[in-house]
């Protein structure tokens, strides 16, 4: 979302360029978060899940702070054509990462309780997707101080790959539950984090369309590559 030319008022620029570094600075503390929240669950880490949780209102205060920065830029600046793209993005932006930061929370607060029960197998597919999530999620933070809509491609196209993982791992957490009804705790549990952690992806997928758009006015095509979903997929599908 970088911008190209300077502009006549060269406050405006610099209020554009505060815009941006309130994105970079939330997408820096949700980036973290998702970190402490893998690591929370793939090592059993307390510590971790902690310090995830207690970031959260950090986030939250910052996107109140851009929602009101935006609020003062449309009303005393009036901007039009990439301006106004660039500043609408920017608040939407803000509001998915603080959903990316409340899934994140989610998934420390699972991973104490988790960590009271034996778990049917090691956590490698959870390991993979949490993975896979982080480098979306790092990809995109990168993406939106400069506008790079190569990078922002590369999110949108991965979101694919991230729901092949999820339903692999519902079917495998399915057969572990079937298997053994010590099993359902645990597993829902683990239902529940692998699904805020391919919702994650998705909220990084909607920001790479939003940095695509303020970048060049053009729209990525509506059908977002996906993976393989199956009927059991809508049953744990809990409501944004």
């Amino acid at each position: 979302m970088a911008d190209t030319q300077e502009h006549l008022v060269r406050s405006f620029d610099q209020q554009l360029k505060r815009l941006r570094n309130f994105l970079t600075e939330m997408g820096g503390i949700v980036e973290n978060q998702v970190a402490l929240a893998a690591t929370a669950i793939l090592d059993r880490d307390a510590s971790a899940a902690t310090r995830a949780v207690d970031s959260d209102p950090n986030v939250d205060a910052l996107e109140h702070e851009a929602e009101q920065f935006v609020v003062g830029l449309l009303a005393l600046r009036q901007p039009m054509a990439g301006d106004l793209r660039q500043i609408v993005a920017a608040l939407k932006i803000s509001g998915e990462l603080e959903r990316i930061g409340d899934y994140a929370t989610n998934v420390a607060k699972r991973s104490i309780v988790l960590a009271q029960f034996t778990l049917p197998a090691p956590l490698i597919g959870l390991g993979n997707m949490a993975r896979l999530v982080q480098e979306q999620l790092k990809t995109i933070i990168d993406a939106i101080g400069d506008g790079d809509t190569e990078k922002a491609i590369s999110v949108w196209r991965s979101d694919e790959a991230v729901d092949d993982l999820y339903n692999a791992l519902f079917r495998e957490l399915i057969t572990y539950m079937m298997e053994d009804p010590r099993n359902i705790t645990p597993c829902t549990h683990l239902l529940f984090i692998a699904k805020n952690l391919e919702r994650i992806g998705d909220h990084a997928t909607n920001i790479a369309e939003m940095v695509y758009y303020a970048a060049t006015g053009e729209v990525l095509p509506e059908a977002r590559p996906k993976g393989h979903q199956n009927a059991a997929y809508a049953v744990v599908r809990p409501k944004d």
